[in-house]
């Protein structure tokens, strides 16, 4: 088994914190972690009403822990997970702060807009 890969803080960019939560599935994760006291990947197997398969979810945890924004750990089959907001408030004071009020805002935008349905071309 491959050992987990996580940056030292000095190693975390802000380029690779943005572009980390720059898809809205790794947001509303990270999202999540912040409010809870950690979870396992399991618990996020459907985000946003979106049913995310087990390799995917897998993909996104890894950019979320390649860019330094959370620290996993083994426990038996699954993996155990919470952020590292004290480091990267340290480095980059304010920045995870000001993206997750962005995600939240946008989140609640979203929420509000009626749905688009796709309409069919009907001959006149």
């Amino acid at each position: 088994m491959r050992p987990l890969v996580h940056p030292a803080i000095e190693d975390m960019t802000v380029e690779g914190i943005l572009h980390a939560l720059s898809d809205p599935v790794r947001a509303a994760i990270y999202a999540e972690l912040l409010v809870s006291a950690g979870a396992t990947c399991s618990n996020f197997l459907k985000i946003s009403d979106r049913k995310i398969p087990k390799s995917t979810l897998s993909q996104h945890f890894r950019a979320l822990r390649e860019a330094g924004l959370v620290r996993s750990e083994r426990q038996g089959v699954e993996m155990r997970n919470s952020t590292r907001c004290t480091e990267i408030e340290q480095r980059f004071p304010g920045l995870v702060a000001a993206i997750m009020r962005a995600h939240q805002a946008q989140a609640q935008e979203r929420s509000r807009k009626p749905r688009r349905t796709a309409r069919k071309n009907k001959p006149d």
